[in-house]
């Protein structure tokens, strides 16, 4: 079953369910209605690889929001975020740990020959294609910079 078929399944289940499922049926919906956008501006089918890019983009805004939610001191949308965040989670493959990045990272880091911050680009050029989806682009940033300065 691909990962449309997977959200209109979903999204059927959540409407029967009725009052239970009102914010994982707007979350599923917004998510389609993203999809079904980029291929109408693509005018093209989209695979599980592109349903994917959605989704991670859609967590990335929801953690984006949590921050600037948590500056306002409103912890009633704070909580509605992450709510929706665990909802998209459920779609993205098992994100990687740290470590997990870390190796990745250093792997990366033997593969382009990058020695000095400078060399960022080819690290991320190298590393991006093998975590896409699997860990947050912001988190993989920092680790590269830390590693990098060392």
């Amino acid at each position: 079953m691909s990962l449309k078929e997977q959200l209109t399944a979903d999204m059927k289940e959540a409407m029967k369910a009725k009052e239970a499922g009102k914010q994982r049926l707007s979350v599923i919906r917004l998510v389609r209605g993203a999809v079904r956008q980029l291929e109408i501006d693509g005018k093209k089918e989209l695979g599980d690889e592109d349903v994917l890019g959605v989704i991670s983009k859609e967590a990335k805004q929801r953690r984006d929001a949590i921050e600037e939610f948590k500056k306002g001191g409103r912890d009633d949308l704070v909580a509605a975020a992450e709510a929706e965040i665990a909802i998209l989670m459920e779609y993205l493959p098992k994100q990687l740990s740290k470590d997990e990045i870390k190796a990745l990272v250093q792997e990366a880091i033997a593969a382009s020959g990058a020695t000095s911050p400078k060399d960022m680009g080819k690290v991320m050029k190298e590393l991006m294609p093998k975590v896409k989806g699997r860990a947050d682009g912001k988190l993989v940033n920092e680790i590269v910079k830390e590693l990098l300065a060392q």
